[in-house]
């Protein structure tokens, strides 16, 4: 069996050797065809020569493609992975600090919230292109497969705008599903859910083991369990005012809603230092930070460590390699996934993307219907849903009148800014991020002479309520197990430890 499989970004180690570990791990994929391309060369060089000593210390015979030239890279590819980070860490962090400056205290900034409608706006234009060449030089029935966020607003526009036929892909949903199953004292197997929303605020709407309800007592389960009580207080509070558990982690969730960081002195009560995932303020951008420093410092030393193992025990919870065996090899896989609504949702907009349940074999990818979402949770998704129509528009148009719009819809920026403030944040991140945002060139060039004419509403500095130093390589090496594990993995957020906050 032998097909292409092309890595967009695939410079990002932790995303790349992981994908493709779970790949190969698929005794008929031994023989498929292999290309890597990024944009950055010295990124694509060190983890396509980590990548070729696994292969080939697996006993295979696959060469990987490595090439900066993206036609190149997709030309007939029948697969593609997208993890792109446009900007990378260097608009990452004005993603962050910019809205600090007007009281937005973030913990990632990569969803919704300003930090997440910037992401979009720079993600989009790229995916657009992408999309272009994908049409003119891949399989004519490639299946996109997006991991990159904001996952929503990228394969929102990949679908609508890139006429390439894209399925956002996530590990939210398996996370909280294994978090149900801890606190009723059972395995993760025994669980059965229907997991329904838009990606981030996805809902548990139904949980059972063995045929018995466990929705009902989820919010008692939660509350005495010791330590999801203390790491995910946001969840458990809206899983008390609107009745289901979010598949979002703690910090993630609480700056898509307009309650848990809209005042500085109130973050704490509602966050855990433990893990930069319960809540801490710039959180991410810190151990991607981190991750990326370690993995240029002590890449020599990865390569005398032992290559990774290609064996179904080994494969990780991403959707992406079960889903290309499904369709390969007729398997059937469930899993949920992201797609444009089509009124799998009912009381969703059918143009929106949902996460909804799905089943993938020889046929095809099905979405069965799951109907009416109950009315707390799909107000709460409808709300995000505004937002992103609004910067989808926005990105594909360089329209910023829209995207100042989505500012002002978004939960936590209008629960902490006023308009003056919001449209000077806006100027501020246009003119930042100028060198990702091509299509903005006249919003840019207005965005500055309104900044240089001076009359501007305050700001301050502000590192913000929960905030840490990002480590030196030196203070990384005192563990290098856990540095290794940062910046290997996909899912930064995989392991969660408690401390006293």
């Amino acid at each position: 069996m032998s097909f292409k499989v092309a890595f967009i970004g695939a410079g990002s180690i932790g995303f790349t050797r992981g994908l493709l570990r779970d790949l190969l791990a698929v005794p008929e994929f031994h023989d498929i065809q292999v290309a890597f391309t990024d944009i950055n060369q010295h990124n694509l060089d060190m983890v396509t020569e980590l990548c070729q000593r696994d292969i080939r210390e697996n006993g295979l015979a696959i060469t990987i493609q490595a090439t900066t030239d993206r036609r190149a890279a997709l030309q007939d590819a029948k697969y593609v992975l997208c993890t792109i980070r446009v900007g990378g860490l260097e608009a990452f962090a004005t993603d962050v600090d910019i809205p600090l400056k007007y009281g937005v205290d973030q913990c990632v900034g990569d969803t919704l919230c300003a930090g997440g409608i910037m992401y979009g706006q720079r993600g989009i234009w790229e995916m657009l292109r992408i999309c272009q060449d994908i049409r003119e030089v891949a399989s004519p029935d490639v299946l996109l497969l997006n991991y990159a966020n904001p996952m929503a607003m990228l394969t929102w526009a990949c679908n609508t705008y890139g006429n390439v036929r894209t399925i956002g892909l996530c590990h939210g949903v398996q996370h909280g599903h294994q978090q149900i199953a801890d606190v009723y004292g059972l395995s993760k197997k025994e669980v059965d859910i229907i997991c329904a929303g838009i990606n981030h605020q996805t809902w548990y709407i139904e949980a059972r083991h063995e045929g018995k309800d466990l929705t009902e007592g989820l919010l008692e389960a939660f509350e005495n369990h010791a330590e999801f009580a203390r790491t995910e207080k946001v969840r458990i509070d809206m899983l008390r005012r609107f009745g289901y558990y979010s598949t979002e982690s703690n910090g993630h969730l609480s700056e898509y809603v307009p309650w848990y960081r809209k005042r500085a002195s109130e973050i704490h009560e509602w966050i855990d230092m433990g893990s930069w995932i319960n809540g801490e303020t710039g959180g991410y951008l810190r151990v991607c930070t981190e991750g990326r420093s370690w993995f240029e410092t002590d890449f020599p030393n990865w390569m005398k460590d032992p290559a990774v193992v290609y064996a179904a025990e080994k494969r990780s919870e991403e959707h992406g390699s079960y889903i290309i065996e499904g369709l390969e090899t007729g398997r059937v896989y469930r899993g949920h996934f992201n797609q444009i609504n089509k009124g799998v949702i009912s009381n969703l907009p059918d143009d929106a993307v949902i996460e909804a349940p799905g089943y993938v074999d020889r046929n095809g990818i099905s979405m069965p219907l799951v109907g009416d979402l109950p009315l707390g949770p799909a107000a709460v998704c409808n709300v995000s849903i505004s937002v992103q129509r609004l910067a989808v528009e926005a990105a594909v148009h360089g329209n910023d009148k829209l995207l100042r719009q989505a500012f002002m819809m978004d939960p936590l920026v209008g629960a902490v800014c006023n308009p003056k403030e919001i449209w000077q944040m806006v100027d501020e991140m246009l003119v930042a991020q100028e060198a990702w945002l091509p299509q903005y060139g006249k919003a840019v060039a207005e965005a500055k002479e309104r900044l240089a004419a001076g009359n501007l509403v305050p700001t301050r500095q502000n590192e913000g309520a929960a905030r840490l130093k990002v480590k030196t390589v030196e203070e990384m090496q005192q563990d290098r197990d856990a540095a290794n594990k940062n910046a290997g993995e996909a899912d930064k957020g995989k392991d969660r430890a408690i401390v006293n906050s």
